[in-house]
């Protein structure tokens, strides 16, 4: 059997009197896409970012690589990338200079033809030159997603990656991801809110609630555990029955 990238167990966040994660394990494999999925609230977002070690868990352990993530963070994150919709790039660099800074950080080998792969993979060469600032919502996302990709990573956290995409670049976004996965074995941790998304996307799905998992396995499973007909059925339920 395979030996997991990412093992979290036991992980729990506690923010004050509110806790946002509560005793959460799961795995992701090589090569998988593992949709993270759950109401605005539910701890998606704290878990990514422990994941990342920017936010320090209150207890549970996480490993990536085999390796735990306080302890071996620098060695880690050289292996690793994010991208979110709702985190902006520096404001005062073009679109070139702003991958060129990532590419020097991440050391990445043969940096210019690095930069134009992907410059042209996300349809952004054209703007280039273009100040980082002056940049549509739709474009500072593929920006995020170029960012994402520099250092060919092994693991990448996608955090509504394509939510401020018209739905050509969507679309294409989403294939030109799983192309990547399945040409460099990339394992993918995968968040959205657009159901059928998840549905297409994720080989697994993690379910969260209140930050705790409800439900887990591949799509059809969590929707047939549900007794619902898709994802966003699924959705409406867990959220509809907590407002109620």
């Amino acid at each position: 059997m395979l030996e997991p990238v990412v093992r979290v167990q036991g992980l729990t966040k506690v923010f004050k009197s509110l806790k946002a994660v509560d005793s959460v394990s799961f795995s992701i494999f090589p090569g998988e896409i593992l949709g993270l999925l759950g109401p605005n609230g539910a701890g998606k977002t704290t878990i990514i970012h422990m994941l990342l070690g920017l936010t320090t868990q209150t207890s549970g352990s996480i490993q990536v690589f085999g390796l735990d993530l306080r302890k071996h963070r620098r060695e880690i994150v050289q292996d690793v990338n994010f991208s979110s919709s709702y985190v902006s790039m520096p404001n005062s660099l073009t679109v070139k200079e702003s991958l060129k800074v990532f590419a020097r950080l991440y050391k990445t080998e043969k940096r210019e033809k690095r930069i134009q792969e992907l410059l042209e993979a996300f349809e952004i060469a054209g703007i280039k030159d273009k100040l980082v600032r002056h940049l549509s919502s739709g474009q500072q996302t593929r920006l995020n997603l170029a960012k994402a990709l520099i250092n060919d990573p092994k693991v990448l956290f996608l955090d509504e990656p394509t939510a401020s995409l018209d739905p050509d670049i969507a679309d294409k976004t989403r294939t030109l991801l799983r192309s990547i996965k399945k040409d460099r074995n990339i394992s993918i941790l995968y968040t959205s809110h657009n159901m059928k998304e998840m549905e297409e996307m994720s080989d697994r799905i993690i379910f969260l609630h209140k930050g705790q998992i409800i439900a887990e396995g591949q799509p059809e499973e969590v929707i047939r555990s549900f007794g619902r007909a898709n994802l966003e059925e699924v959705f409406l339920k867990v959220a509809r029955e907590e407002e109620a």
